[in-house]
């Protein structure tokens, strides 16, 4: 009786400690579950919003794109993929379709494997155009077919000619929730016609983009290719909570002018990040507007990451800030990236007139290989639209800093060129080493800077800047921030 007693009750004590540890590894489960889909549900939220916070920060609540609950096929409108067909017609009759989904959540316009040739089409909002592996679309080469639009209000005269310019490939206004992606796809400018016409001087218009969305927010470009363009490549025009990732971009490194790469243009809230961009100017040039029509229009670029990118640019510079600035350029950062094979690395330029400012801009993690110059800070890129604008207007530089900065191959690695009215201030160096191939004496050359350099940096900076050391305590005081070694002669 005893032993029945004695083995019953530990029965229960070996029920209960099951139930309990069942109870508590059950809670740990429930609760790790929570953690998890919590983390995805923010990755995926901070994937689609820029995932990023710096500056200001982004703002919340963005729409998140989704996955359309229509899909059409553009053969499904008449459109025939041999590369000499002209689709304009097909791209316009499903996109017009889309439209009027926009209520039920948009539609998805697939592109399939094939060569898909078209005059410029307009976009329309709550829509994802999907580029299948192996689908191309190409831009008709006659101008004729290719729209002419009234100059951008924040550059007034029309970048390359007074008057009208002509309209993008693919072009977008006053649009919510658009995706542009695929299973990289490519949208393809033919651009050589322009460029051969242009350097013969037989435009009389500005050529236009391959890409451009204007005035529009909730944008994603994803998983493309976008090659040869006329014009600059891809221009967003003041809009807002645009991310742009894993996307190629490709140009001859020469004889194709002015094909930019990225032209975030009076934008904000805006990442571009895992992209690979060769092309025939800059690779990214962050502008806001052109003297005093930019000061005018009045909008700048702001809150911008620049992340995880390999650029090259034998005419220009990898990553721009400028000319064109005039509404200003604040809390841009720029980190992990490669500059190989190019003129410059980065580069800030503007001049009299331009108005504006530059300031809050981090550089960090940045490479060179086989860069000309490295780091260009330019106050004399006296470019202008007419006559009209302001030459007391003058831009402010400020708040900008370099850190861990690393390269080999370099000619010069740091050129400021302040200037007794553009005097640029409050610039920081720190963990810098770059290999040289330039023997004279000042390869670290300034003119009208004042900043700091902390801890050790090679090679040895110009003596217009203080020197910290790596604690942040002052070592040396500059002599002066006005000596000039600027030496062109390269």
């Amino acid at each position: 009786m005893v032993e029945s007693l004695t083995a019953t009750l530990g029965r229960l004590q070996h029920q209960r400690a099951l139930v309990s540890m069942f109870t508590s590894h059950r809670t740990l489960f429930v609760l790790l579950w929570i953690v998890a889909f919590a983390s995805v549900f923010v990755w995926q939220r901070n994937i689609v919003d820029g995932f990023f916070v710096f500056g200001r920060g982004v703002s919340k609540g963005k729409p998140l794109p989704r996955l359309r609950p229509v899909a059409f096929n553009l053969t499904d409108f008449g459109a025939v993929g041999d590369g000499v067909t002209v689709n304009t017609e097909a791209f316009e009759r499903a996109i017009s379709a889309i439209s009027k989904l926009g209520k039920r959540g948009g539609a998805q316009l697939n592109v399939p494997p094939g060569r898909w040739l078209t005059a410029p089409f307009n976009l329309t909002s709550h829509m994802t155009l999907f580029l299948a592996q192996d689908a191309e679309i190409l831009g008709i080469q006659d101008e004729k077919y290719w729209p002419l639009m009234p100059p951008l209000p924040s550059y007034g005269y029309g970048r390359e000619h007074p008057g009208p310019r002509y309209g993008s490939l693919i072009h977008g206004q006053n649009l919510k929730d658009v995706v542009i992606t695929g299973h990289n796809g490519t949208i393809n400018g033919q651009g050589q016609t322009w460029w051969k016409k242009y350097r013969q001087k037989l435009l009389n218009n500005t050529r236009g983009p391959l890409v451009q969305i204007m005035w529009s927010s909730d944008i994603v470009i994803t998983n493309i290719t976008l090659r040869d363009s006329p014009f600059w490549t891809l221009h967003p025009y003041d809009c807002k909570n645009v991310t742009i990732r894993n996307v190629t971009i490709l140009a001859p490194i020469f004889e194709a002018p002015n094909t930019d790469g990225i032209d975030p243009d009076s934008c904000e809230d805006m990442v571009i990040e895992d992209c690979y961009i060769s092309v025939g100017d800059d690779a990214i040039a962050i502008k806001s507007g052109w003297d005093q029509y930019g000061i005018a229009y009045g909008r700048p670029s702001t809150n911008i990451l620049i992340r995880n990118l390999v650029v090259r640019s034998m005419v220009s510079a990898g990553i721009s800030i400028g000319s064109e600035m005039s509404g200003g350029v604040s809390h841009v950062t720029v980190e992990n990236l490669l500059v190989w094979g190019s003129r410059r690395a980065v580069r800030i330029k503007t001049a009299p007139g331009r108005g504006g400012y530059v300031k809050h801009i981090t550089y960090r993690n940045l490479t060179f290989d086989n860069v000309r110059v490295g780091i260009v800070i330019k106050t004399d890129y006296n470019e202008h639209p007419d006559e009209g604008y302001d030459r007391k207007a003058l831009p402010v530089l400020e708040d900008i800093s370099f850190t861990s900065v690393h390269g080999q191959g370099v000619r010069v690695p740091v050129r400021i060129h302040g200037s007794e009215e553009i005097p640029v201030r409050n610039v920081t160096f720190r963990d810098m080493s770059v290999g040289i191939t330039y023997k004279k004496k000042h390869i670290f050359q300034c003119a009208f800077v004042e900043g700091r350099v902390i801890g050790t940096i090679f090679p040895a900076p110009c003596e217009n800047l203080d020197r910290y050391n790596e604690q942040e305590q002052l070592v040396k005081r500059s002599s002066s921030q006005n000596i000039t070694d600027i030496d062109y002669d390269f």
